[in-house]
């Protein structure tokens, strides 16, 4: 498990963060369609939270996109390193999932995220953020549809309805399952939105959520219980990024 410091220069309060995804967003690519599903590897990102211990831990899972078996796995915990804001979640999770990604053995492939991209009120959430920063190709699936409206897709699986903002199509409201809720769908980085619901197509064989997703979410938490009952090394007094 990689043991992650908050970055210097971080941004700490809201204005610094909307700045830096001003900066950023000019950047995600959209013009690309992205890997074929089924095809080298996918990889899912997630994170869970100890607030007590102020402590957040993420994983990254690699599947094998054509079997869905594992490849690999990485963990890493660390400080929170943004308050709760909504729209500005990134911030809280982008050093320790960065560690866990760079942790890998092997290349990631798609990145998964349990989350949004452009289906975020400034159009750049954590899979956005993500893909610009790794250049990896990435998608959010999210498990409701944020501030955003939606017709309730037809009851089959694979059935579509766009998630809205306004008149604009943000993303997809995509029937994983057979009359069971749908996921929301959003291209993230490199990607293109019927592309990112035919991988999640791919990656729902069995249940609503992706493999992705439910495999990098069962490590995180593992992690994180891990870290939490042992003495952390991240006392914050010990941490020269942390104010």
């Amino acid at each position: 498990m990689t043991t992650v410091r908050i970055p210097a220069g971080w941004p700490a309060t809201e204005e610094q963060a909307r700045a830096v995804q001003d900066e950023l967003r000019p950047r995600v690519v959209l013009d690309e369609p992205g890997p074929a599903p089924g095809t080298g590897h996918v990889t899912g990102v997630d994170v869970a939270y100890d607030d007590e211990r102020d402590l957040v831990a993420a994983a990254a899972v690699v599947l094998d996109a054509a079997t869905l078996d594992v490849v690999a796995e990485a963990t890493a915990v660390g400080r929170v390193s943004f308050p709760y804001v909504p729209g500005l979640l990134a911030f809280r999770e982008i050093p320790t999932v960065l560690a866990a990604l760079d942790a890998l053995p092997c290349p990631p492939g798609l990145v998964v995220c349990d989350g949004y991209g452009l289906a975020h009120p400034r159009r750049f959430g954590l899979a956005s953020h993500l893909g610009v920063l790794t250049g990896l190709p990435v998608i959010g699936v999210a498990k409701n549809p944020f501030t955003f409206t939606h017709d309730d897709p037809a009851a089959p699986r694979g059935s579509t309805s766009p998630l809205l903002a306004g008149t604009e199509e943000v993303g997809r409201a995509l029937r994983t399952r057979d009359a069971v809720k749908p996921v929301f769908v959003s291209v993230g980085h490199r990607v293109s939105l019927a592309n990112a619901c035919a991988h999640t197509l791919a990656l729902t064989p069995e249940y609503r959520l992706p493999e992705t997703t439910r495999r990098a979410d069962a490590l995180c938490r593992r992690a994180l219980r891990e870290a939490a009952g042992t003495q952390s090394p991240l006392d914050p007094a010990e941490d020269p990024a942390r104010p």
